[in-house]
């Protein structure tokens, strides 16, 4: 039998249906995976094994019945940011301490309900605030990636695997889980993606419920997948998604057939190539894998067209003042009274002081410092309304642009993958990680990173797609000719299992 933990999602269901090997067989083969690979990589903060041998258990005897769900017997990994009923979430901050929910996310439960199996919860930035998963409260996620020296050896360097779904990819791209869930509040799903070789889709604001997902910014927060290709991404969106009547942002609409729109090529389609993504300092191997990827699209049939997105470069900072200024209002319900950690004080003031000190990362803290400034009496119609209004004017210019494209092709980040403490000491610098990003969040758009090529050191970099909202079907046919062209990719040497 070949290592199960390598088959694709869509390879891994076809084996099921085929019977070669049994779904607690494949559960075991990732729960064997992930014991000698999480030590080195942190990619779970916890392991769930005798949850997921029911849940596989289960599985096995539907599939032996005939009635088989969609996703049935496939092992994913869950980021610590859903909700899991009776299973400790945290989002890997200390201020959530051992909070064991009492019910589940919906776009947990719409996976549960298809029959995928929950091998455990994925590490992430606290709170998913961070672009490279260095402010878990539960310690960094190492990326299974490694740069090549010009002797063509790996070097020793710590790869941060991107953030906050810094955990999701890691799992991924290290065959730790066939797919995982992620969110994605300004490029959190599509940056780690690009910087670990694996797919990333960001769907459009309220395809799925946020409902049950730790609230970080709630005008800008959605759940998507992280996969191993585009195949698999599509059929985890088709049962991720869901309209939710618990959820007042979730959109009433038919979630369609994902899987189909696989294979129907852009023969037709017009990209739009934004002038405003050429932004200074931008290396040249991403350049370099721009062109190429315009050039895999225009030979698929593709027509390719410079369009202008002129507010592109207000998105950045209106981006850092709706999202902090969001944060500073959902994180105020972290108080010790009612659950999570406490640490009592002299008074109810002092408890709260004490309690938040002790329970928020730095990171967290200047955020909520950030957003408390912007919201209060002197300078809220200075910032937070002026971003209000960027906001308008960056969705305007997407609608004014669908009228000439159908897709914008865009690099996904302005660096491959950088080493831990590389950017730490600068938020500036780790903010502009999320250049090419929060532009799609901003707007509601869904927006995609697929794996398109290979920087000077042999780590991975990402084109992204955006497109049109509740159009992920024409992402998807995009995405996959890219995926053709540059094809799948692994890494190249399993290092954390040495010893």
């Amino acid at each position: 039998m070949t290592d199960l933990t390598k088959l694709t999602m869509a390879e891994a269901r076809d084996g099921l249906k085929k019977k070669s090997f049994s779904a607690l067989e494949l559960t075991d083969a990732f729960l064997a995976a992930i014991d000698a690979a999480n030590p080195a990589l942190n990619a779970y903060v916890l392991e769930t094994p005798e949850h997921a041998r029911a849940q596989a258990k289960e599985s096995d005897k539907r599939i032996a019945a005939g009635q088989a769900r969609p996703l049935e017997g496939l092992p994913i990994g869950n980021k610590d940011l859903f909700c899991t009923n009776g299973i400790r979430t945290t989002a890997c901050s200390k201020i959530l301490d051992d909070f064991k929910p009492p019910y589940e996310a919906t776009v947990g439960q719409n996976l549960w309900d298809a029959g995928a199996v929950m091998l455990g919860k994925l590490n992430n930035d606290e709170f998913a605030m961070g672009s490279s998963n260095e402010t878990s409260a539960f310690g960094n996620v190492v990326s299974p990636w490694r740069r090549k020296g010009a002797d063509g050896k790996l070097s020793d360097d710590k790869l941060v695997p991107g953030g906050s779904s810094g955990g999701s990819s890691a799992a991924v791209a290290a065959d730790l889980c066939l797919a995982a869930t992620a969110t994605d509040t300004g490029g959190s799903i599509r940056q780690p993606a690009a910087l670990t070789g694996t797919v990333g889709m960001k769907p459009t604001y309220g395809r799925c419920s946020r409902w049950g997902i730790v609230a970080f910014a709630s005008s800008l927060d959605q759940a998507g997948p992280i996969a191993k290709t585009v195949r698999d991404s599509a059929i985890m969106l088709r049962s991720m998604a869901s309209y939710d009547a618990k959820d007042t942002t979730s959109v009433d609409a038919p979630v369609p057939d994902y899987e189909a729109a696989i294979g129907k090529g852009v023969k037709g389609l017009r990209i739009g190539i934004p002038k405003e993504y050429r932004v200074d300092g931008m290396s040249a191997e991403i350049q370099k894998l721009w062109d190429e990827g315009i050039a895999w699209l225009k030979a698929a049939g593709a027509t390719i067209h410079e369009i202008s997105l002129p507010h592109t470069k207000y998105a950045l900072p209106a981006y850092y003042i709706v999202a902090p200024a969001e944060c500073s209002s959902n994180l105020a319900r972290y108080d010790g009274m009612r659950y999570g950690l406490r640490v009592n004080g002299d008074n109810l003031t002092d408890t709260y002081e004490k309690t938040r000190a002790a329970g928020f990362g730095k990171e967290v803290r200047r955020r909520i410092l950030i957003g408390t400034y912007v919201l209060s009496a002197g300078y809220y119609d200075a910032y937070y309304l002026k971003a209000q209004k960027v906001r308008t004017l960056i969705k305007r210019d997407f609608d004014q642009a669908w009228d000439k494209v159908d897709v914008v092709l865009t690099p996904t980040t302005p660096s491959p993958a950088f080493a831990f403490g590389e950017k730490s000491g600068d938020p500036l610098a780790m903010y502009l990680e999320d250049i090419f990003t929060v532009t799609v969040n901003m707007a509601g758009l869904p927006g995609m990173s697929v794996p398109a090529g290979f920087s000077s050191q042999g780590t991975p970099l990402g084109l992204q797609l955006i497109g049109k909202p509740f159009d992920e079907e024409t992402l998807f046919r995009t995405a996959q000719v890219i995926e053709d062209a540059a094809g799948r990719f692994s890494v190249p040497a399993k290092w954390w299992m040495k010893g």
